[in-house]
């Protein structure tokens, strides 16, 4: 019995979150939010089903109890994160949350299937970062101030990046995080998302060539810090996330050409100076040939992927434990191997699907500061998971980077989560702005129709006579 439900769920959760992400895309035929309501109604469903099944058969496979308790308590905090946020922005973007619930439900499946332990610490995470994250898009929306903090997020920034590099702990051959009062924090996560207030603050009124020398060179300062503690990936982040930005911000060819030629030479340095980069080069261009030291993760890595097939081996019927930090580096790995291919791509596609809204909130906010803002995060977040999905298909060198919402993490989960809940406020000002236009235009058209009214008389006046 347990071996046919194994079997028939894989095809079922496939089928499921096949239909939860088309349904992602087909809300983008609708303008208004008014429209798309039946749509996330639906993705609801699809989600409640992805997760039912995956944990159906977790429960089939170890027969405890306590998976089945902790599916409750999840879908507690799913639904009421949903309805919550429904109640408390009405105005709000529901496809950027439902697609937050979808991914992190995805990483509890998957988290618990790991490591039952580190599940349990990630809820909790999760729902803390939820409380704090709901507050968020009011803070967006009315604390007009936050335009004018440039210098302050940048020092914020650096500062926080400094204290890693001179009091953090080495982790695998990096200072990324330290402790206090024993919970470790990763400030790099916290400082992506000041690093673009920063550069959204510093574009805001002048985007000029001394402005832009300026703020590349506090961008700069930022990026040789996380070289110095060897946290690469999240340098080539903050580089990455500049140079668009800049880009953006300009609307010059030149400064995405000149950020293009410059990270290709940064590349190159660090190649020559850090020995465990030479060393992820060497694993990227063949991995057979050093499979028992350098190459070993990206190798299990990518005989999980391969194993896998297009619907998986099943929960509990793969070993995805094989590969050294699965949870967080390689979870991508361990989705493809025991739920599928057309599985991941399904994953991969809800994450382009948020990334699309951010794009279609930022080109439709007409204040220049929220607009940067909203391209900034959603460039960010998108890179991140090209960066993890990249490097664990041998598709890119690995980079050390995490999933968002999917891989464990607690610093990695909050910072997504503020950073979506940050775009909901961005939505909600769009809104805003799309109200104040419509009055504005409804106003003008009434001093037409009055100006129209007085002198109507003197026509039909001169026209009698």
């Amino acid at each position: 019995m347990e071996l046919y439900i194994t079997e028939l769920s894989k095809y079922f959760i496939t089928l499921f979150i096949a239909c939860y992400t088309l349904e992602c895309f087909l809300l983008f035929r609708f303008q208004e939010e008014e429209q798309r309501k039946a749509g996330y109604i639906r993705q609801n469903v699809w989600m409640f089903l992805v997760h039912f099944s995956c944990f159906l058969v977790i429960c089939f496979e170890t027969g405890k109890i306590e998976y089945l308790l902790f599916y409750v308590l999840q879908q507690i905090l799913l639904f009421s994160t949903v309805m919550l946020f429904r109640m408390i922005y009405p105005r709000g973007n529901l496809l950027i949350i439902n697609n937050t619930c979808m991914l992190l439900s995805i990483g509890f499946v998957i988290l618990t299937r790991l490591s039952y332990e580190r599940a349990i610490k990630q809820f909790f995470i999760v729902t803390a970062s939820i409380i704090i994250g709901m507050a968020i898009p009011y803070f967006i929306r009315n604390l007009t101030f936050l335009k004018s903090l440039t210098w302050v997020y940048a020092g914020i920034g650096i500062a926080a990046l400094g204290v890693v590099l001179i009091l953090g702990s080495v982790t695998y051959g990096s200072k990324i995080s330290y402790s206090v009062a024993g919970v470790t924090f990763q400030p790099s996560e916290f400082v992506k998302i000041l690093f673009v207030f920063f550069v959204a603050s510093a574009f805001n009124e002048s985007w000029d060539f001394l402005r832009v020398a300026m703020t590349a060179v506090i961008a700069g300062a930022h990026v040789l810090i996380l070289v110095a503690s060897k946290d690469l990936g999240s340098a080539l982040i903050f580089f990455v996330v500049y140079v668009f930005m800049v880009f953006i911000a300009t609307n010059r060819w030149i400064y995405l050409f000149l950020g293009a030629a410059g990270g290709a030479g940064a590349a190159v340095i660090a190649y020559r100076l850090f020995a465990h980069v030479q060393v992820r080069v060497q694993a990227f261009r063949d991995p057979f040939s050093c499979i028992d030291d350098a190459g070993f993760q990206i190798t299990q890595s990518l005989f999980g992927i391969s194993s896998g097939g297009w619907f998986g081996l099943g929960l509990f019927r793969g070993n995805p434990t094989a590969i050294p930090l699965v949870e967080a580096d390689f979870v991508f790995s361990a989705v493809a191997e025991e739920l599928g291919l057309l599985f991941s791509m399904c994953m991969i596609l809800i994450c382009i699907s948020s990334f699309i809204m951010c794009m279609n909130i930022s080109l439709k906010l007409q204040d220049r500061f929220y607009r940067l803002i909203a391209f900034g995060l959603g460039v960010t977040y998108i890179f991140q998971v090209f960066l993890t999905v990249g490097g664990g298909t041998k598709f890119i060198p690995m980079t050390g980077v995490t999933l968002p919402f999917i891989s464990y993490g607690g610093s990695s989960v909050l910072t997504t989560l503020v950073m979506f809940f940050v775009i909901e406020g961005l939505y909600i000002i769009r809104r805003d702005e799309g109200d104040k236009r419509a009055r504005d235009k409804k106003h003008k058209n009434r001093k037409k129709s009055r100006r129209r009214e007085e002198y109507e008389p003197w026509d039909k006046e001169e026209e009698k006579a």
